[in-house]
């Protein structure tokens, strides 16, 4: 089982409503039809596949392997490919998410930077920061995986500004 965020999860994680609590907006966050419910739990804890089933229930979650099953044939739905929509509200909810993760002071101060910047050249330098503190707080594998996602979602107008490596 691969799950992977609905529209309804989607729509969710944008809102910033109280709906998800922090545990789950994480295990939402992860849910993006690639990584296997072991991953999930290697990432998420124990109780990963409760939480992953709670999240399916209340319609945030599909289950990959329940959306091959449908009733539409299986050869097209493999052979479509999936077009992911990049977009800095994307962005920026998800370096929010994990700066929230966080519990360090420099992460608040981060997330407080962030949350503040209205102008798309703000949140770029906001997101750049982030990025750029974000080694010093997590692991080396963690603040990778981090980046990838962001180089999926980003718009890739901002990609080179947001991703490019801080000079020594």
């Amino acid at each position: 089982m691969h799950p992977l965020k609905t529209e309804r999860g989607r729509t969710v994680l944008q809102t910033h409503g109280n709906a998800l609590d922090l545990r789950q907006r994480r295990a939402l966050i992860l849910c993006d039809g690639k990584r296997s419910l072991a991953e999930l739990g290697g990432m998420l804890g124990d109780d990963a596949a409760a939480l992953i089933a709670q999240l399916q229930r209340e319609g945030y979650v599909l289950a990959e392997d329940a959306a091959a099953t449908s009733t539409a044939p299986a050869a097209p739905v493999a052979a479509a490919p999936v077009e992911r929509r990049r977009s800095m509200v994307a962005a920026r909810i998800y370096v929010l998410d994990i700066l929230a993760l966080q519990r360090n002071p420099t992460a608040a101060h981060l997330h407080k930077l962030l949350q503040a910047a209205r102008a798309e050249a703000d949140t770029v330098s906001a997101l750049k920061l982030a990025l750029s503190h974000l080694p010093a707080m997590t692991s080396d594998g963690y603040t990778q995986r981090v980046r990838a996602r962001l180089q999926e979602v980003l718009p890739e107008a901002h990609l080179a500004a947001v991703l490019a490596p801080l000079p020594a």
